[in-house]
């Protein structure tokens, strides 16, 4: 160990004859160094700029100005597909052109990048000087020096890149640079359309509509699978519980998510243990009862039933809901009842008279 007011790094001997210099610090060699060096002791300036003649810096700042341009033209390539091209045939969202949208887009845009990026690149190594700098600690709060210092070190640093006396670069790198800026406006439109009031209707909707218009009360339900229409008789068993759809969804050419939506489960709850929510007392039938098949928390299907309790259950996240007291959330992460759907009887088939009163779904859901 080393004596307390023995200096780290310092080559004096020391007293017991050991070496000065603590293990692992630089030798104070200050005669050996790898950077040539100025008269003054500064170090020596490397790069180009003011080393070049006027011609090789007109023909760098050519070949800068021919990348820009070709930056320019790739992005407005991108943009130009992107809104145009892309929209025939179902546009760049549909599966069948996903291959081509990739490579269009993803080949400009890359394009675009790197012409932007090596014109850039030729600029700081051609048309500039790489002139150390040295970062002095001072206070946070700048003196009118230290301002007035930084305004010279920029006006120079300005003078110096060129980008001042040399207009043509300037122009062609705002003009390269332009497009890039609007790209993600355009891409904004990689979002989807806007859902309007779609969310809040789903075919049951249009389904009940269509039968009133034939003069009925309402659309029958159909068990999920075998699209068979369902009597009050098939389902009188306390405890039960199927999925059911609008009758006539299948032949409706509908997408999967249309149908995805208008899932329902349907719930056999014992009539002494149901509790109607007011203002829908008759929107059950003898306590046979149906909600949306689709979690109020992420949308996952709330598939299970508890008979014992008459609690439905979202297998993904434990939310909980009383089939007695319309769907209301008892546990879990949900913050809403499953949307009750409105049920009668027609010749005694069950139907539904209106769709859900709400949207279905979780409360995250883009509603319009």
């Amino acid at each position: 160990m080393s004596d307390n007011n023995h200096t780290a790094g310092s080559d004096e001997p020391r007293e017991d004859g050991g070496a000065g210099r603590v293990v692992g610090t630089p030798s104070p060699a200050e005669e050996r160094t790898l950077l040539a060096r100025d008269e003054d002791g500064s170090p020596a300036r490397a790069g180009a700029g003011a080393e070049l003649d006027e011609k090789a810096a007109k023909n760098a700042e050519r070949v800068v100005a021919t990348f820009f341009l070709l930056a320019f033209a790739a992005s407005v390539a991108f943009i130009a597909y992107y809104i145009g091209w892309s929209g025939r045939n179902g546009g760049m969202h549909g599966i069948h052109r996903a291959r081509e949208s990739n490579l269009w887009l993803g080949g400009t845009l890359a394009f675009a990048l790197l012409a932007l990026a090596v014109g850039v690149t030729i600029w700081v190594r051609r048309l500039m000087t790489s002139k150390p700098i040295i970062q002095e600690r001072h206070e946070m709060a700048s003196s009118a020096e230290t301002r007035a210092a930084f305004e010279a070190d920029f006006l120079e640093g300005a003078e110096d890149s060129g980008i001042t006396k040399r207009p043509l670069l300037r122009r062609t790198l705002l003009l390269a640079a332009a497009p890039l800026g609007l790209a993600p406006l355009v891409l904004l439109r990689d979002l989807g359309p806007l859902p309007e009031k779609r969310l809040r209707h789903t075919f049951w909707g249009d389904a009940v509509k269509k039968a009133k218009a034939e003069g009925k009360k309402g659309v029958r339900l159909v068990v999920d699978g075998t699209n068979a229409p369902l009597k009050v008789s098939d389902f009188n068993s306390p405890g039960g519980m199927i999925t059911v759809l609008p009758e006539g969804i299948e032949e409706s050419a509908r997408p999967a998510n249309e149908i995805a939506k208008a899932v329902t489960i349907l719930i056999n709850v014992p009539a002494e243990q149901f509790k109607p929510v007011k203002g829908r007392e008759n929107w059950h039938v003898n306590g046979v009862v149906a909600y949306s098949k689709i979690c109020t928390h992420v949308g996952c299907p709330a598939a299970l039933y508890e008979q014992t309790t008459h609690h439905i259950l979202c297998p993904c996240h434990q939310s909980t809901f009383d089939a007695t007291d319309g769907a209301k959330v008892v546990f879990g992460p949900a913050h809403r009842p499953l949307p009750q759907l409105p049920l009668s009887v027609e010749d005694g088939y069950l139907i539904a008279t209106d769709d859900f009163p709400e949207p279905i779904g979780p409360s995250f859901w883009e509603r319009g």
